[in-house]
């Protein structure tokens, strides 16, 4: 009988009466008191009993957590838990959970108290008769359970127990166990929501929980002040520094409190560091001031800018988590940058959000808004990048259109005409919102950009004949507001909208047109009239928007053009004043009275046209984002543009810094507690835990911050009883306590970090430990030395000789590492990601890694040439030639380039490109050279002498080179003669940064093993059988890039090779056929970039016939 029904479960749909079977199942007794199973079981599957088996479930349930063997207790609330997960109510089992709250069974405990948090708040009475069990919790050995039974107190939500509740808060903040204080912070918030009155105990509580110097607390505490007392700022000043060392090391979900708490307080304690840029502006208007005011002002700004070392700590502390895999993280210091930095530091966040775009949509969504923020005051942190912003087909339309405001944003004289291109197949998109909205970008690139006003106006004036009616009613709209700015050079745009009001239904746009006609309406004064006599006939069944303007262009023909319009103007009059719409009523009303003169016609009607014709002013078309800056970055207020419940402000910066001295920690009687005398600890002031190039840059930081990074660095290598210098408030005996319950975390995060400082600098690490071993034993268990290890054996003056020649000898070692350092640069993953769409000049082997690193890989070759391997002649294709100039946009000098595939001759790193001028005018072309180039960084141009001149259909060409640095980045310029100067730019095809290599098949593929992992993509092409002989493969992989053939000596792989014109990286391209119609094709390369876009490239081309 049970099979059947399951069976027939199954069938009609049943699944969750068949869970609830199968479940209950397992609850029958032997005797059967409380069995499932009758002999009307077949009535349970129907809708109407299903209530009556959820509750004998229950009953079942009850009757385990009653059993007297915990292995049943365990399986029901393991049931009951489940219950919980799919969203299902258990709160009927409340009374029977929380009687086992005192189960001696740990892991029942465990889930009884994950219940009991779920529905404390709904069941308040019941948890209250087990208060006094939850008090005794907070006292068991098991850091679980007093954590489990502080979150079950704090959720029960009656004010009699907030006494009970602060007492088990205070205890909670001692407790030895960083997970228990963790919860007592999470328990402080509770608290006050609950009661706000408890402000001033829970702030002592807070207070203390900021001195912890445990990760796990960090987070959580922060976000307590922040919920509690976020204005109490003097509570951070003696764990500012402490705050900063930790932040690398604590949760993400602390990192993003920490990092915004750390915003707000640096505007509050920091002079601005955008100070010195606005001196400069400042200086040009007080040359008109008075003598006093200027020597005020003058002294003001005697002190050049020093930025506080403390603002720096910061800043330098958050730059690693820019590499963080977490989106919120990554988003949190990019607004910190944002608000708190120099400007001429903020563009290092611009790579890290570029990253984010590769999340999913919601992530996406929350970047491009901040990004549009961004990109209208600072354009030129986000150009580089460009092509990250352009729209994807399956990209939803809330990303396509906040990608649009980033490109028009970033629109500019040199990028203009690509984003037009771009713009026109958006134009095209299926989606019709997206359509709409593109067509609203091109109008505020024509209004931002005047060199391409009119270029824009006559593109949307050809969208006009487009098919799509919402394309065109859009186009009507944006062309009036561009019309407006300059009306009377465009008569005949005006007049082939009119023509179009017989096709056109779109209220919005026909309103529009009649606008411009009754506007414009002296300029057109036969096509006005007749407009308005086909709008006579149809008043009746137009929108009312388009009634309304109807009424607007009689009144304004009836005033300049009353002979022919004054019966048609009364006619339309009359119809309005009967309207249904008691607008238009009013409306024909007001009209009436103001342009017909009769007696009761007031003063006003004099100045009729002066109200109906008046100069109406152009409008504005601005970003939407315009006014967002005054929210802080990455916040709810920001994305939702109004300000959101709990929003706390960014105060001003302050016109003079608040005394920096708060930041100190007093540290000298805290260390006679346990520190013997006579052995202070010694700073040195000029050693620095950073690299060489962050101490260049904090040459003016001051003794105070040296302090800190040293005892955060000596913090982080000794055991977490010893307290460093920017964090020693709390005592000894606490902290090795805390220490205690999570050593394994501990001992891991220390040998990390030892492992970290050695990699930066070991001379500087063997030098402490050699002052700390005179101290304390325990650090001499730190040093990697055999002399320091068998220190313990040899008499104390033996080892002082040994550390002093053995200074001397880590001096030198430090010198000859610092001369290294500054001949290489500090690559972060930032600068090795994968989208950069510069690359800086490689010199192999490459020096762009750590010093360790290159100790450890001296025996190996970097190199990817070899003495096998040489430049081959390329193999012969069909010259493609580019647009450069067209004869019309250079006013009769027409412009061509193309890519010979030859070695330039002006340099080894640059690509050749011949350009060939031709003059198409009647007159002689003087003076062609090139000027105005605005290249990425890196890139460099080798330009041809300028031609004094060029006769009439004349023609030349001439040679030039321009070094790409090995990326498809556009190379922008301008083309000038005697009298003109043209905007150019050239952007190379991937295959053209390429010159060819010849290699025999063996060093082919020790080469391609040598580039695995990473440096490999590859992708699977089907094609037709006759698209895979070897003449045809071989021509079309030549097309596309200028390699070389490698012979090969297997039928169905055929290698090719090449290497990159700048760095000379070796580009290895196999095509292997594979059974039937597919291949695989395959790239190999240390130039990840240029490898993935030639695998999109030549995979088309190699499916196509």
């Amino acid at each position: 009988m049970s099979g059947n029904s399951f069976a027939y479960s199954e069938q009609a749909g049943g699944g969750e009466a068949t869970e609830l079977g199968q479940e209950a199942t397992s609850t029958v007794s032997p005797s059967g008191a409380f069995g499932l199973f009758s002999s009307d079981l077949k009535n349970m599957w129907n809708p109407v009993f299903r209530p009556r088996l959820l509750v004998l479930r229950n009953e079942d349930l009850k009757q385990m957590l009653e059993s007297n063997k915990d292995s049943a207790k365990l399986d029901a609330m393991k049931r009951i838990v489940g219950m919980i997960a799919k969203g299902k109510n258990a709160s009927e089992l409340f009374p029977a959970v929380v009687k086992n709250v005192a189960s001696k069974n740990i892991e029942i405990k465990k889930l009884v108290y994950v219940y009991l948090v779920r529905y404390a708040e709904e069941q308040q009475d019941l948890a209250l008769l087990s208060i006094s069990t939850f008090q005794r919790a907070l006292k068991d050995p098991n850091q679980l359970i007093r954590a489990s039974a502080l979150r079950v107190l704090s959720s029960i939500r009656v004010p009699i127990i907030v006494p009970i509740m602060m007492l088990a808060i205070k205890e909670a903040s001692a407790d030895l166990s960083p997970y228990v204080r963790k919860n007592a912070a999470h328990a402080i918030q509770k608290l006050y929501s609950l009661d706000p009155e408890q402000k001033e105990m829970l702030i002592e509580v807070i207070e203390k929980l900021l001195k912890d110097k445990s990760t796990l607390v960090a987070g959580s505490v922060v976000m307590a002040f922040e919920e509690v007392c976020p204005d109490r700022i003097d509570l951070i000043h003696k764990n500012y520094r402490k705050l900063c060392n930790l932040l690398v090391d604590v949760e993400e979900w602390g990192q993003v409190v920490i990092i915004h708490m750390l915003t707000r307080y640096a505007r509050t304690q920091f002079v601005s560091p955008w100070k010195e840029d606005d001196g400069l502006e400042d200086n040009e208007k007080n040359f008109y001031e008075s003598d006093d005011e200027q020597k005020e002002k003058t002294d003001q700004r005697k002190k050049p800018y020093a930025m506080d070392p403390d603002h720096r700590l910061l800043i330098r502390n958050t730059k690693p988590l820019l590499q963080s895999r977490n989106a919120a993280v990554v988003m949190a210091v990019a607004q910190l940058y944002w608000h708190i930095s120099p400007k001429s530091e903020v563009g290092i966040i611009s790579k890290s959000l570029v990253r984010l775009l590769r999340s999913n949509r919601e992530v996406q969504y929350i970047v491009l808004q901040n990004i549009a923020t961004m990109s209208i005051q600072r354009k030129g942190m986000f150009e580089p990048y460009l092509k990250s912003f352009y729209v994807r087909s399956t990209d939803p339309t809330m990303i396509k259109i906040l990608k649009l405001e980033i490109l028009t944003n970033l629109a500019n004289e040199a990028n203009i005409s690509t984003l037009l291109r771009e713009f026109q197949t958006y134009v095209k998109s299926q989606d019709k919102q997206f359509a709409a909205a593109t067509i609203q970008t091109i109008g505020r690139c024509a209004t931002n950009i005047s060199e391409v006003t009119d270029t824009c106006l006559s593109g949307l004036v050809c969208l006009l004949s487009n098919r799509d009616e919402i394309v065109v009613a859009e186009s009507v709209v944006v062309i009036k507001k561009l019309l407006q700015m300059q009306p009377a050079q465009h008569g005949e745009i005006i007049k082939h909208m009119a023509k179009l009001l017989d096709s056109i239904t779109v209220p919005v746009a026909r309103a529009s047109i009649l606008w411009l006609i009754g506007e414009n309406c002296e300029r057109v004064p036969k096509i006005a009239p007749d407009v308005l006599r086909k709008m006579a006939k149809s008043f009746t069944n137009e929108d009312d928007l388009v009634k309304l303007q109807i009424l607007n262009l009689g009144a304004k023909l009836y005033l300049t053009n009353s002979k022919q319009t004054k019966l048609l103007t009364q006619y339309i009059l009359n119809l309005g004043k009967y309207d249904q719409n008691y607008d238009i009523r009013d409306r024909t009303r007001f009209i009436r009275q103001l342009i017909v003169p009769n007696e009761k016609s007031g003063a006003l009607s004099k100045y009729a046209k002066k109200i109906f014709l008046a100069q109406k002013p152009a409008p504005l078309l601005e970003s939407p984002f315009k006014d967002r800056d005054h929210f802080q970055l990455g916040t709810l207020s920001h994305t939702l543009n109004t300000k959101a419940i709990g929003y706390l402000e960014l105060s001003n910066w302050p016109e003079v810094a608040p005394d920096p001295s708060v930041r100190n920690v007093e540290v000298i009687e805290l260390a006679k507690e346990w520190t013997p005398a006579g052995k202070a600890k010694k700073e040195n002031p000029a050693k620095k835990f950073y690299s060489d190039s962050e101490e260049e840059e904090d040459s003016s930081d001051s003794s105070s911050d040296s302090e800190s990074e040293s005892g955060s660095a000596s913090g982080e290598q000794d055991e977490e009883g010893d307290s460093s210098e920017d964090s020693s408030e709390d005592s000894s005996s606490e902290h090795r306590s805390d220490s205690e319950s999570v050593s394994e975390v501990g001992d891991k995060r220390r040998a990390k970090r030892n492992s970290k400082s050695k990699g930066k600098s070991d001379s500087e690490d063997e030098e402490k430990e050699n002052e700390k071993s005179k101290t304390s034993d325990s650090s001499s268990t730190d040093s990697s030395s055999a002399e320091e290890s068998s220190s313990d054996s040899e008499s104390e003056s033996e080892s002082e000789s040994e550390s002093e020649s053995k200074k001397v000898t880590m001096e030198k070692e430090e010198k000859k590492t610092k001369q290294d350092r500054n001949l290489t640069k500090d690559v972060s993953l930032l600068d090795l990601d994968d989208f950069n769409p510069v690359s800086t000049p490689v010199v192999l082997p490459t020096p762009a890694l750590s010093p360790s690193l290159i100790a450890d890989l001296e025996g190996l070759n970097l190199s990817t040439s070899s003495s096998v391997i040489s430049v081959n002649t390329p193999v012969f294709v069909p010259v493609k030639t580019h647009v450069l100039l067209h004869r019309m946009s250079g006013r009769g000098l027409a412009a061509h380039y193309f890519f010979p595939r030859q070695p330039c001759i002006f340099g080894d790193k640059m690509v050749s490109i011949q350009i060939t001028l031709n003059n198409t005018t009647d007159r002689k072309i003087e003076n062609i050279h090139i000027e105005g180039k605005k290249f990425p960084m890196g890139m460099q141009m080798h330009v041809f002498n300028p031609i004094e001149s060029l006769e009439p259909e004349g023609s030349i060409t001439v040679s030039m080179g321009i070094d790409f640095c090995d990326s498809t980045q556009t190379a922008s310029f301008q083309l000038c003669t005697k009298d003109d100067c043209f905007n150019v730019n050239i952007q190379p095809p991937v295959g053209e940064l390429l010159l060819p290599v010849a290699m025999s098949e063996k060093d082919f593929k020790k080469e391609q093993g040598m580039l695995t992992g990473m440096n490999e993509t590859s992708t699977v092409i089907i094609a037709a059988p006759q698209n895979f002989t070897p003449s045809v493969i071989l021509q079309k992989v030549v097309n596309v890039a200028n390699v070389g053939v490698v012979p090969s000596g297997q039928d169905n792989i055929y290698r090719f090779a090449a290497k990159t014109v700048h760095s000379g990286s070796l580009m290895l391209v196999t095509v292997e056929l594979k059974e039937g119609s597919t291949a695989q094709l395959i790239i190999n390369t240390e130039r990840t970039v240029i490898g993935s876009v030639l695998l999109r490239e030549l995979k088309p081309v190699l499916s196509q016939g």
